[in-house]
């Protein structure tokens, strides 16, 4: 039997390692049979097939490939492979659909899988349910013709787009972060630009993750990079997830930044060519940012959490950028609407060179802003949805501004606000405070605890901690 819970909202993950195994090579190659039978009844042809450097991808990688090509579809395998370059495969005209075998940023004994259709739309939701149930009812097409295989090298075609997306205008020294993800394997290439002097940490790809997490979202994660930052004077860092579709940022002091201020960066950079234009983020992201596009001339949008919700939303609305508390930044400006780390990296570093300011005056004359980080409150999924539907009704019937696309999103003045929303993938509340000063915050965080005080099998000692006395 195949677990379920593997197929989850934006992608394929699970334990592939260790005790509790949920996704093995069995699994793997039903998985391959699945996707490879839906994308050829969806009219696709062409497959490209790519893997991160986790220990359990080589093993993955081949009884995935074994089920696809029974299939019939063809496999270009372009081998290791950061996300993003899955996604501008997808994009070339000869392709109409990939996978990249990853889990991302997950501990190192998760993998899973990434899938996208031609254009890099992805599949996910009702779509990988679907092939689930495929398994489930042994449900594949028989062909006597086995799939094409080719191994296949697409990078410098993706390498030369990225280079041609940018022109960096005076020398700017950068030190770079791998985390020993599979982005280490084509940083070099990537970083060799005129007036870019690029140093590397934990360049080499390993699957064990020896150094620390490969999440650029949290400061802590970051720590080494902030240091050598300052060792060497150099103007920024950048730190890269393990698929190499996230990306955060260092300031010339060793500073982190809340990954949606740097979406807000962005959203200026692009809205100085495109004005009014939509900016798409999650619900999770500051009203700082909210108003700031309004600010640069963009028009805000809020949008569900999740790689694919807000692909879908830029594209549904024609915004011009989009981006994600987590780190994904999607381009939509002469690119093709998907998140890529590569791309974010060397745009940061193009707005750098154009200004005479460090990175950090970037963020000058924004307000202070008192604000928790995401608190996540464990429950039952069969009762997730229904205490957020509880909040939303009684904060809507004190007269308190509630916008939904997420959960709740419930406003009190122009920069305080609390979120709280269930989680797609665990059984969980996510909420996240943010306030004009510190009274105002605890006051926010006394609210959501009183209301949620009454409820049955709702962990709140992550809340609870973060009242005072």
């Amino acid at each position: 039997m195949v677990n379920k819970n593997i197929f989850r909202a934006y992608d394929i993950r699970g334990k592939a390692m260790g005790e509790n195994i949920s996704l093995d090579n069995q699994t793997a190659y039903l998985i391959g049979k699945a996707s490879g039978t839906y994308l050829v009844r969806n009219g696709h042809k062409n497959f490209v097939l790519g893997r991160d450097g986790r220990l359990t991808s080589p093993d993955l990688h081949k009884n995935f490939l074994k089920g696809v090509l029974e299939s019939g579809i063809n496999v270009f395998d372009v081998g290791l492979a950061t996300s993003p370059y899955i996604y501008f495969a997808s994009c070339l005209e000869q392709f109409d659909c990939a996978c990249n075998i990853t889990a991302s940023h997950n501990p190192k004994d998760d993998n899973g899988f990434k899938f996208v259709s031609s254009n890099a739309h992805s599949i996910f939701g009702d779509e990988l349910q679907t092939m689930y149930q495929m398994i489930v009812d042994e449900d594949f097409d028989e062909t006597e013709n086995l799939g094409e295989y080719n191994e296949i090298d697409l990078f410098s075609e993706y390498l030369n787009k990225l280079h041609s997306m940018v022109e960096i205008k005076r020398k700017i020294k950068v030190v770079v972060d791998t985390g020993n993800g599979v982005a280490g394997e084509f940083a070099k290439r990537v970083f060799d630009l005129q007036n870019v002097e690029a140093e590397f940490i934990f360049l080499d790809v390993d699957g064990n993750f020896p150094n620390h997490v490969a999440n650029p979202e949290k400061a802590e994660y970051l720590e080494d990079l902030s240091k050598k930052v300052v060792e060497l004077n150099a103007d920024l860092g950048i730190g890269f997830d393990g698929d190499g579709d996230r990306v955060g940022f260092i300031d010339e002091n060793g500073k982190h930044y809340s990954l949606d201020l740097i979406l807000m960066l962005f959203a200026r950079d692009a809205l100085s060519r495109n004005p009014n234009r939509p900016i798409i983020f999650d619900a999770k992201c500051s009203k700082v940012v909210e108003n700031d596009i309004i600010q640069h001339g963009g028009i805000p949008m809020r949008t569900k959490t999740g790689h694919s919700h807000i692909e879908n939303a830029l594209h549904k609305n024609n915004g011009i950028f989009a981006g994600e508390m987590s780190g994904h930044m999607f381009f939509n400006e002469n690119y093709y609407g998907f998140d890529d780390a590569f791309l974010g990296a060397l745009k940061m570093i193009e707005i750098l060179s154009n200004s005479n300011k460090p990175f950090s005056a970037f963020f000058d004359g924004l307000p202070e802003i008192f604000n928790t980080p995401e608190i996540r409150l464990e429950t039952k999924d069969e009762i997730k949805f229904d205490i957020v539907e509880r909040v939303s009704e009684s904060l809507k019937a004190e007269g308190i501004k509630v916008n939904n696309v997420d959960g709740v999103f419930a406003e009190f003045d122009d920069v305080s606000w609390f979120a709280i929303r269930a989680s797609n993938t665990a059984a969980q509340l996510t909420i996240r405070f943010e306030a004009q000063d510190q009274e105002m915050l605890d006051k926010l965080i006394k609210k959501l605890y009183a209301m949620l005080e009454s409820e049955d099998d709702l962990e709140l000692a992550p809340l609870k901690k973060f009242i005072k006395a």
